[in-house]
């Protein structure tokens, strides 16, 4: 049980903005696993998807290599 005490003083400690990418993992997790009976509903997945890759994306580098295309 010490992990989930550690979890939960965790995720108080989170603003907002983290706490629905907590949510959405947690939902991703859960459907992945087919944890329990219930339907799991990923809502911002790609979103969050996007924000991370965005990163490659948007360097210079990969505009020269696509720009043929």
């Amino acid at each position: 049980m010490d992990e989930i005490n550690y979890i939960m003083r965790e995720i108080d400690n989170l603003p907002p903005a983290i706490l629905e990418k907590v949510a959405d993992y947690i939902a991703y997790v859960k459907n992945r696993h087919k944890i329990g009976n219930e339907t799991v509903e990923i809502i911002g997945i790609p979103m969050v998807q996007e924000e991370v890759l965005a990163k490659d994306w948007l360097k210079p580098e990969e505009d020269k290599a696509w720009e043929n295309l």
